[in-house]
């Protein structure tokens, strides 16, 4: 795949060097005496070129034309021919001191303009003058290659316009250093990328499953053994260490892979390493072109991004891949060589604060996946660009196919069910209430454990699976910064559940939980649990009008919920937020008893029922209440389940 639409050719050279002649012997066929000035432009179809690619070749004259005419056929050119006459010298002079310092002038020394030497009336010697031509090709970078030909033999004038289209279609200077003779350092990169990439198994050797599905996808057909077995001894003899081998098999390594795309700069066949390059993604800069790393994803509004069944299982056989001693988490090393083929790593300090780590702050497998589930809900455009970097597109058409577009919520609302597999949670509180540890305490990790953590490197998210009804679902927490300013924008109001924190030993905490949500939830659809923190400590009484149970009474909230997690941490709290989320249409009691907590004033009702049995003393009276009341609440439970999901 090339960026190029067209290839526009212009011939250049002193007067009377035969460039008309070359462009009218082209097309004809047949060498004519008679020649105009100047040709006119011709157009061959794609068609009838190798590349398939429409080829305009432009002609010169400075009898015709004037300077300005030049510089504009020059800004507009793709590549150049420099034709000069093989028996005239003065021609080959103007080479350097007329033509190339001209068009540097014209598009500078880095245009990437592509010149060629055409050495023209080849039939008129019995040698060769492109040992005189090789200095120049030293001096001046933009030289691709020289060619000689006759216009009247008709030699080589189809391969001069084949050559000067490839020079265009499949440049030579981003991959090549004639200088050095070696690949320039983008092209290294890019290649050990693509090595990296196609070593599936992670053991930095191209084994002959990994270089046959190489071929397959860049060339479209396998390569036979015994070909693949020259190849290697080719590269063997050339370089030692750039084929290991393993008794029974034998693979490329990084360096010997390199080595090939060497040869095949060397033997011309320049379109090779284009070829495996533009299918990794890559453009004529040698950068990743924009439509791998960020396609268009059509949002709209309400809906939310999540990670597709196919990226969840490509990222998994990455880590699989990078995780070398097999133990579940990925090493420093092993995360940083799972991101080699990307620019930088995608996650700062902060991930080892924000999903499971082992006790070493590495991250587990289910961290991980939590990680790239993090990213993708609040920038899957950078999901996106490192899926890419990581050759996503090596086992599938597009990255597109590794995200997946909820649909919008209020139509699950509507429908009362939803497909969603991430949650957002916001947590609000006042200073103090104990937000960092509750956010922590999402990842397992209690009060003592929260104290050693590094403040700098604590993130405002924190993200893991929670199980809904069996189902294991993502619930992201967010502590939203109410410091400045009461006041949130659509964008901290924007979520599945909300959290009110209070502390119970501070009198002035509940007020804050009280103040936000009159100004913010009270209206909104969004469901509200308010948490009671430190539960652990003495509860002070609260200065203000209701206590907090009255306070959720009255605005049919679920009671406080109580959290502690001083040693170990009351997970309830989250399966809640996750249920809340997931079905924000079911009542408070329902909700209440999915996670077995029984309200005060439930308390109340079954205390009233108990106290009535003991007072009858009738045993069978006492048995057939407790059936009644676990059937009856088994019921409701069952029943508003049953028609939210309907």
């Amino acid at each position: 795949m090339t960026s190029k639409t067209d290839v526009r050719i212009l011939l250049v050279g002193d007067s009377g060097v035969g460039k008309t002649s070359l462009i009218l012997s082209l097309v004809s066929e047949e060498f004519n005496e008679e020649v105009p000035a100047k040709a006119e432009e011709i157009t061959i179809p794609a068609d009838v070129t190798p590349e398939r690619v429409p080829t305009h070749i432009v002609d010169f004259s400075s009898r015709e034309q004037s300077e300005d005419d030049l510089i504009e056929e020059v800004k507009k050119a793709h590549v150049i021919c420099i034709v000069y006459a093989v028996n005239d010298e003065d021609s080959m002079e103007g080479i350097t001191s007329t033509w190339l310092p001209f068009i540097r002038k014209q598009l500078g020394e880095d245009a990437g303009v592509p010149v060629i030497l055409v050495g023209n009336k080849g039939d008129l010697i019995d040698y060769s003058t492109g040992e005189a031509m090789e200095p120049i090709m030293q001096d001046f970078a933009e030289v691709e290659t020289t060619i000689e030909c006759s216009a009247k033999s008709l030699r080589n004038i189809s391969e001069l316009f084949y050559y000067a289209q490839k020079a265009v279609l499949y440049p030579m200077t981003p991959l090549f250093n004639p200088a050095e003779k070696d690949l320039t350092q983008k092209c290294k990169m890019a290649l050990q990328r693509v090595f990296r990439i196609c070593d599936l198994d992670g053991d930095q050797i191209l084994r002959d499953d990994e270089v046959n599905l190489f071929q397959r996808k860049c060339f479209d057909t396998p390569l036979q053994t015994h070909m693949l077995d020259e190849v290697k001894e080719l590269v063997r003899r050339s370089i030692p260490d750039g084929v290991t081998d393993m008794g029974s098999w034998s693979g490329f390594t990084v360096k010997g892979f390199l080595h090939l795309f060497v040869v095949f700069v060397h033997k011309g066949r320049i379109e090779t390493p284009w070829t495996v390059l533009r299918k990794f993604g890559y453009d004529d800069n040698l950068l990743l072109r924009n439509d791998i790393l960020a396609p268009k994803l059509n949002i709209g509004v309400g809906s939310t991004t999540e990670l597709s069944d196919e990226g969840v299982k490509f990222l998994t056989m990455l880590f699989n891949r990078y995780d070398e001693d097999r133990d579940g988490v990925l090493s420093p090393t092993e995360l940083t060589n799972l991101f080699c083929t990307c620019p930088m790593l995608p996650w700062g300090p902060d991930v080892n604060n924000t999903v499971v780590t082992n006790m070493s702050g590495w991250v587990t497998l289910q961290g991980y996946l939590a990680q790239w589930t993090l990213t993708t809900l609040l920038d899957h455009p950078r999901s996106l660009e490192y899926l890419a970097y990581l050759g996503y597109h090596y086992h599938h058409d597009s990255t597109l196919t590794a995200i997946q577009v909820t649909r919008d919520k209020k139509i699950d609302l509507e429908k009362r069910q939803t497909a969603r597999n991430v949650f957002r949670c916001h947590v609000l509180g006042p200073k103090g209430v104990g937000k960092t540890s509750f956010l922590q305490g999402l990842l397992g990790r209690n009060l003592r454990y929260v104290a050693t953590l590094n403040k700098e490197q604590l993130s405002s998210f924190t993200i893991n699976t929670v199980q809904v009804y069996g189902q294991e679902k993502y619930l992201m927490l967010h502590e939203v910064d109410v410091a400045v300013s009461d006041m949130l924008s659509p964008t901290e109001t924007n979520c599945d559940v909300a959290c009110l924190l209070y502390d119970v030993t501070n009198p002035r905490s509940f007020e804050f939980c009280a103040r936000m949500y009159m100004k913010h939830f009270l209206d909104s659809r969004v469901p509200t649990l308010i948490v009671a923190c430190k539960v652990e400590h003495p509860e002070v009484r609260q200065d203000y009008e209701t206590t907090p149970a009255a306070f959720c009474n009255k605005f049919k909230l679920s009671p406080p919920q109580r959290f502690t997690c001083i040693d170990k941490v009351n997970k309830d709290v989250y399966i809640k937020l996750a249920t809340m989320a997931a079905y924000p249409n079911l009542k408070r009691l329902v909700h209440m008893l999915l996670v077995h907590q029984n309200p005060v004033w439930l308390e109340e009702r079954l205390s009233d029922l108990k106290d009535l049995v003991l007072a009858n003393d009738k045993r069978l009276l006492k048995i057939g209440l407790g059936v009644v009341t676990v059937t009856g609440v088994g019921f409701i439970v069952y029943k508003v389940v049953k028609n939210y999901s309907q």
